[in-house]
This record gives C-alpha cells, sequence and structure tokens, in this order.
C-alpha cells in the first residue's frame, strides 16, 4: 500500500517534456517541462483569476442587477422615481403658466378679458401663509416699531396694523402717477439712495430679474390674488420662494427712484388709492 502511494506521488511530480517540433524538418521549436502537479495548479489558478474577473465584472455593471436576490426592491424605487418625475413636472408646468402671466403683466400686453384666474397658482402657498400669518404678523408689527429708530418703518405708525393694511414699499415723492390710458400701470417715487424697499404686504417671491438701465426687480404673491412689483432694487435681498412679512425690507434702492406697481387678478390698480406715500 506504501508503495502505491509512493508510486502516485512520484508519477505526479514526474516531469515530462513538452516539445514543439516542425512537422517537415522536424526541428525542434520551443519545449518545456511540466508535471502533472504543475498543470493541475495551473488549471486551479485559470479558474482562480477566472472567477475574480467574472466576479468583478459583474459587481460593476448594470449585470448584477440580474443576480438572484440583489435589489429586490428596485422595481418599487423605480415606482416611486417615476411618481416623483411626474409630480416635479406638474410643478414645472404650473411654474411656466404662472412666468408667462407675470411676462404679459410686467410687459403690458394683458387685456383685462383675457387673464386666467391666479387661483391655481396661488392655492401652492396659501396654506403655509395662512397658517403662519396671525402669530407672527402680530410679532412682527411689535418688533417692526420697537425698530423705527434704525430707520427701517416704511408706514405711519398713525395706521392701524390689520390684514389688510398696504405699507408703503418706500419712503419718497411720487414725479409720476398712475395713468393707464398713456400704459403706465406703475408709480414712480423720488427717493434717497440706498433707501430701504419693503413689502407692502405679507406674501411670497415670485420673481426676480434684473432690469437693463434701471436695476432688479421683484414680484410678490398675496392673499386675495394681488401682485406688488418693486422695480429698481440695488440688491435684492429675497430670492423666489421666500416667505416676506408686510413692512419687510426687501432690498435697498439703486439709484434715486423706485417703481411700484399693484395688480389684483390681473387687472392694474392704482397705488395711491390703496397706499399712503
Amino acid at each position: 500500500m506504501a508503495e502505491n502511494k509512493q508510486n502516485w506521488w512520484k508519477r505526479l511530480r514526474a516531469k515530462y517534456r513538452v516539445a514543439v517540433v516542425n512537422e517537415d524538418t522536424l526541428e525542434e521549436r520551443m519545449h518545456m517541462r511540466l508535471s502533472l502537479m504543475n498543470l493541475v495548479l495551473l488549471f486551479v489558478a485559470a479558474l482562480i483569476i477566472s472567477f475574480l474577473l467574472l466576479a468583478l465584472i459583474i459587481w460593476h455593471t448594470p449585470l448584477k442587477n440580474y443576480l438572484p436576490g440583489f435589489n429586490e426592491n428596485i422595481k418599487q424605487d423605480l415606482v416611486q422615481q417615476t411618481y416623483r418625475i411626474d409630480s416635479l413636472q406638474n410643478e414645472l408646468n404650473l411654474q411656466a403658466v404662472y412666468l408667462n402671466t407675470i411676462r404679459d403683466v410686467v410687459s403690458g400686453n394683458v387685456n383685462s378679458d383675457s387673464v386666467p384666474s391666479l387661483d391655481s397658482l396661488t392655492r401652492i402657498r396659501k396654506e403655509e401663509m395662512l397658517a403662519e400669518r396671525s402669530l407672527i404678523l402680530e410679532n412682527f408689527v411689535s418688533d417692526y416699531e420697537a425698530r423705527e429708530k434704525d430707520n427701517l418703518l416704511m408706514f405711519d405708525p398713525a395706521v392701524s396694523f390689520s390684514a389688510q393694511t398696504f405699507f408703503r414699499p418706500v419712503q419718497g415723492v411720487v414725479t409720476q402717477s398712475y395713468n393707464p390710458n398713456e400704459g403706465i400701470y406703475s408709480v414712480q417715487l423720488t427717493v434717497q439712495k440706498d433707501a430701504n424697499v419693503a413689502a407692502t404686504l405679507t406674501g411670497t417671491v415670485v420673481f426676480v430679474d434684473y432690469v437693463p438701465n434701471e436695476g432688479w426687480m421683484l414680484i410678490m404673491q398675496h392673499d386675495g390674488d394681488y401682485l406688488s412689483m418693486y422695480y429698481g432694487l440695488l440688491k435684492p435681498f429675497k430670492q423666489v420662494g421666500a416667505i416676506a412679512q408686510a413692512g419687510e425690507t426687501l432690498g435697498l434702492v439703486n439709484e434715486s427712484s423706485v417703481r411700484f406697481a399693484l395688480w389684483q387678478r390681473g387687472l392694474p390698480l392704482n397705488p395711491e388709492e390703496v397706499v399712503v406715500f
């Protein structure tokens, strides 16, 4: 029995000469000495290397998604992502409609019979504004009165602080009045340079853009389908989506004049009829 084991081990380690010979000339081109053990080791090493390469290829490519048990919830995740994309698309469509309405209002190319209702656009922010309106407005009014010495008070303290109060957007002198017959839907005010421009009502900033030769323009959406527009800012302090309380500073005056316009449900209003400048 011991002899058989020794013979088997000798055969396993025995060297064999493997030669490559030219068939025509019988000239030996190359040769190597191999044993059965060498062949087994080479075969095992080739299997291990092939397995590792295959594992790397599968792990770093989408092929891993086809492995049983891997990422079983991927279909559910894809469905959720699809719903989110649809929701974002709906939001973008609403924003596009809103911006088109704003552009028409700003350009003055608006027919009173053709302006769409802003109710569908107002409801996006209405719930948030109503939730914060009462308590925040009361706190803001008291704090705003205390800051009068810092020259941030933009309205007459004698005016009652109610939800319907239109605060003065800037302190200045009206040099150009509202005149729809001549296509003028705003009032021009001469003010001190670097004066504060404040929100006339509590609302949400919906549009901010730069107007050449005039400065930055900021538009706010308020309850009651009001739109307030402020032209001639040096730099706006609020970005689109920000909520500003009535009387809160929106920015500084660019030069020495500011234009202010007020619209409701797509129709222009005379600011001097509702705001005491």
